[in-house]
């Protein structure tokens, strides 16, 4: 490879993309926002008791209610054929946002899998009994993590021009290798199978002590076993596909440097990654399973509805008796 090919970078016309991606984003941004305000409400106003696991079910919601408010900037990039137009400190903060809402839904997801594990699996666990000083430890350091681990992507400018368009990218094509598109890369593929490995792993055991209990008090192994089920539909659906796209990427410059090989898998990448956004929309599944206060919550809103339902149809129905009377 010579010093031009080297520092040559790919550029792909993607009508399919500018016409696909605005209005999936402004769904994922509609329901996400519902979702996410309906949690954070819950959790701010009918949190009687405080556990870690609701600690970092509400550090999830944070962080997807602060995603979610870069999503509109991201659709109307792409409905301008990917034409950036807010300057270049705002596309570093939303790409730096975007990337740290990934490693922060993963992470704390994960978290909730391992609390559920200990709880279940490990109930005499020491861990079991730290508390609240516990997890909001945990969830600083998860936090430090994610910034040590995103936080470069504010140092540098990721603007890159292509027939008159100044496109905002983190995940552009360049031929060779760099340390920080390197590590970005990395990065992007080990925070996903890592924690996927670790709530399988919570799965299975979980599961198992299922089978093995005969009596599940108030079905909490039932309920736990839902939970990391949620966790792990939320990992396949929404980070595995740009997890796999963005290695045949990587896969494809190890082998070519001729930018053609690599139009298919840029589209794939870009496709999945609206996936990635997605879990701000599921997240609340999860919520659900795994806060008593949310479940709570629903189940009573849902019996206010049947009992409003009930006193409707009564109140119509009476009219129509007197009326058979006459």
């Amino acid at each position: 490879m010579n010093l031009t090919q080297a520092h040559k970078c790919c550029a792909f016309e993607s009508p399919i993309l500018n016409q696909v991606l605005p209005p999936i984003l402004s769904l994922e941004f509609i329901f996400g926002l519902m979702g996410n305000f309906v949690a954070l409400s819950i959790f701010i106003c009918n949190m009687d008791t405080w556990k870690p696991n609701s600690v970092y079910l509400t550090h999830l919601a944070v962080a997807d209610s602060i995603v979610l408010f870069c999503l509109p900037f991201r659709a109307d990039y792409y409905r301008r054929g990917k034409q950036w137009l807010h300057g270049d400190a705002l596309c570093r903060i939303l790409l730096f946002l975007l990337a740290a809402n990934r490693a922060a839904g993963i992470m704390f997801l994960t978290a909730v899998a391992v609390d559920r594990y200990l709880k279940i699996v490990h109930p005499l666990n020491r861990i079991n009994r730290m508390g609240l000083c516990y997890a909001l430890w945990v969830s600083l350091g998860l936090w430090v993590l994610i910034f040590l681990a995103t936080g470069y992507l504010l140092a540098d400018d990721h603007f890159f021009n292509n027939s008159n368009h100044t496109q905002c990218e983190s995940f552009n094509i360049c031929m060779g290798f760099s340390p920080l598109t390197t590590w970005h890369n990395a990065f992007y593929i080990v925070q996903f199978f890592l924690p996927t490995a670790i709530v399988a792993f919570c799965t299975i055991r979980i599961t198992w002590q299922l089978r093995n209990r005969t009596m599940d008090k108030k079905g909490k192994i039932k309920w736990a076993v839902h939970c990391v089920l949620a966790v792990a539909l939320i990992f396949i659906t929404c980070f595995f596909p740009s997890t796999v796209s963005r290695i045949a990427v990587m896969i494809l410059k190890v082998w070519y440097n001729e930018c053609k090989y690599f139009e298919e898998a840029n589209l794939a990448f870009y496709t999945s990654v609206c996936f990635t956004y997605f879990n701000s929309v599921l997240n609340p599944v999860v919520y659900f399973f795994s806060s008593p206060a949310f479940s709570g919550t629903f189940k009573n809103l849902n019996k206010l509805f049947d009992s409003s339902r009930c006193v409707c149809c009564c109140g119509l129905a009476v009219p129509a008796g007197r009326r058979e009377q006459r």
